[in-house]
């Protein structure tokens, strides 16, 4: 994985403006720690920072290839899974190749068939290409989102990175949010609009989109959607097809000249993940390493709910000895996840999921210890229908996204200069305007209708959330975290299964549970979903509000100017009871919501963000 950054102005030489470039290529350092490079030309500047996962040598970025007297420079941030496939289409049509990277595969693709490339690609990416006959610039990000683009048009440049902060060391870019950012970060954060850099002046390339740049023109394109394919098979011949496909998706995300392990929590989605990676190591006469995360003494202070009915520890040794992995458990304090909560927002260039972000970046600074490249169970709850709010018809049939019913109460805790921002009504806007845009079969089954709207909100909101946390906390560790649930032909495929099979047995992933018998334990098989694990330690408590009392007293605090300041005193000195209502998804309740206002905090001083409201 690396890191990618450009600036395009077919109006202006830009030739000489390599200390510009450079200051946005230093910003990616901890995406590509290994080795930077750069193009220049008068119009257009590409920089790269590589984190080296395949084919030392033949991979270096940008990348230069010359067909028939026209020069194509690529830079490239993913992995693609078809490689090969690719490879030996491209072969057959007469490409020669100086490498086994996926990079020169990539890149010959896009000589080869153009903008209509991306249609071919079955992997995690975002890359620019520059096409020098044509004088264009063609962008591209992957289906579901794996990995960031964001851009900013000024004047008559485009400037693109991998990360906000590469666009903001450009000095056309200015640090400005706002009202309609501000609403954004209440009304939809820690999750970002699609499109949306939160910033006035960025914006960012939305999953499945690609985009052109000529001398004239800027043009946008969504390339890729889950679309409506009449499914005509048994509950039995889809738990085959679906083991299949998912065997295979891990299989692919296997490679690599690096070393590789798995996050492993005793969740379905990581031990299925774990075992077939772990059966591929075998094979190989090597041991698989997995690594679990916990809390000091949560085991002492755990509480049961509907969203985290178990704790998770004592199932991921289970399933290490299960299948013979060389498990480690990372354990984090309450003050270690604090303290995190910066580094955790310069990470994502935004407030984001308190300690779940803060906890991940630990977690991933400690395996990036021994290893380059982990395997994750992301998007299997998206993709199979895992969340409450695929089975509990109140959170299935609510008029806004299920994992934020209660944006309402969000409005209490704001400044009353911005009482007008109505936070509802944004969220709704955008919930509406997402659901418009499903693609549904004609006389579709009520629940079958809802079913697909769920998998649309979900693949385009939750997940993608998840999967910009992910990326952001991993790769400012130098850590290749990769996805198999987030496989475009898994999410194609369950795309158009119908609930009654993909719920079998009236289960949570009922369908994927099935698919995975023989390949995992029956215990962890039928084991009740329990997400990505949080603290429950009154000392986290304690901290967040000692944290937010120190900047409720700072009269030059930022977060100041939106909060109401007596709204968020009642919930400091209650130590969160007075806000009882879940922020965000399944784990963001009172301390989390502290958690994330000293975020908001955090990223509007080291950002200097100019406020426009």
């Amino acid at each position: 994985m690396c890191g990618i950054a450009g600036w395009i102005d077919f109006e202006k030489d830009l030739s000489e403006k390599d200390n510009i470039i450079d200051a946005m290529i230093e910003t990616l350092k901890l995406r590509g720690p290994d080795s930077e490079g750069k193009y220049m030309s008068r119009h257009v500047l590409f920089g790269h920072r590589r984190l080296i996962v395949v084919d030392p040598e033949g991979g270096k970025q940008p990348m230069k290839k010359e067909i028939g007297g026209n020069e194509y420079i690529i830079v490239y941030n993913g992995e693609l899974y078809n490689t090969e496939d690719l490879r030996q289409e491209l072969l057959k049509e007469g490409y020669e190749f100086d490498s086994y990277s996926d990079t020169e595969v990539l890149l010959t693709s896009y000589i080869c068939w153009g903008e209509s490339c991306v249609e071919r690609l079955n992997g995690i990416f975002a890359f620019a290409v520059y096409d020098k006959s044509r004088e264009s610039v063609f962008l591209a990000r992957d289906p579901l989102g794996v990995k960031p683009l964001f851009f900013s048009r000024r004047g008559s440049s485009l400037i693109f990175g991998s990360e906000i902060k590469t666009l903001l060391a450009h000095p056309y870019i200015e640090p400005v949010v706002d009202r309609d950012g501000i609403a954004e970060i209440f009304a939809i954060g820690p999750a970002t609009p699609p499109g949306s850099g939160i910033f006035k002046q960025i914006k960012e390339l939305p999953p499945a989109y690609c985009a052109t740049v000529t001398r004239d023109t800027f043009k946008m394109r969504e390339y890729w959607k889950p679309y409506v394919e009449e499914f005509k098979e048994t509950e039995e011949e889809a738990v085959e097809h679906l083991r299949e496909l998912f065997v295979d998706a891990v299989r692919r995300q296997l490679v690599g000249d690096v070393p590789l392990c798995c996050f492993l929590s005793g969740g379905l989605d990581s031990s299925a993940i774990s075992a077939v990676a772990a059966a591929e190591f075998k094979k190989r006469g090597e041991t698989l390493t997995t690594y679990s995360i916990d809390f000091e003494d949560n085991d002492k202070y755990f509480k049961v709910s509907l969203f985290q009915p178990t704790s998770d520890q004592s199932w991921a040794l289970k399933m290490a000895e299960f299948i013979g992995s060389n498990h480690k458990t990372v354990i984090l304090s309450q003050k270690q996840q604090v303290d995190a909560l910066y580094g955790a927002t310069i990470a994502r260039d935004l407030p984001g999921m308190a300690d779940i972000d803060s906890s991940l970046l630990l977690f991933c600074e400690q395996i990036r210890k021994g290893f380059v490249v982990a395997l994750s169970g992301e998007c299997a709850d998206e993709v199979f229908g895992g969340y409450p709010w695929y089975t509990n018809p109140s959170m299935m049939y609510a008029d806004t996204f299920p994992w934020s019913l209660y944006v309402g109460k969000r409005q209490e805790i704001l400044s009353k200069n911005l009482g007008d921002l109505k936070l509802e009504e944004v969220a709704r806007s955008y919930y509406r305007d997402t659901l418009s845009q499903v693609p549904h079969p004609e006389q579709e089954d009520p629940l079958d209708y809802r079913m697909r709207e769920l998998f649309y909100l979900n693949i385009k909101w939750f997940m993608v959330n998840l999967l910009n946390r992910k990326d952001r906390m991993s790769m400012s560790n130098s850590l290749e975290v990769r996805v198999p649930f987030a496989d475009k032909r898994l999410v194609q495929y369950s795309f158009n299964i119908p609930a009654k099979i993909k719920l079998a047995g009236g289960r949570e992933k009922g369908l994927l549970r099935k698919a995975l018998i023989g390949i995992l334990p029956d215990e962890i098989i039928w084991r009740k979903k329990s997400p990505y694990p949080k603290t429950h330690h009154p000392e986290y408590t304690d901290l967040v509000c000692a944290e937010m009392d120190s900047i409720l007293k700072d009269k030059n605090a930022p977060l100041l100017n939106l909060i109401d300041k007596d709204k968020v005193r009642e919930i400091v000195d209650t130590r969160g009871e007075a806000y009882k209502a879940p922020w965000f998804g399944q784990l963001m309740t009172g301390p989390q919501m502290m958690a994330y206002l000293i975020q908001i905090n955090i990223w509007l001083k080291e950002y200097k963000v100019k406020l426009e409201i």
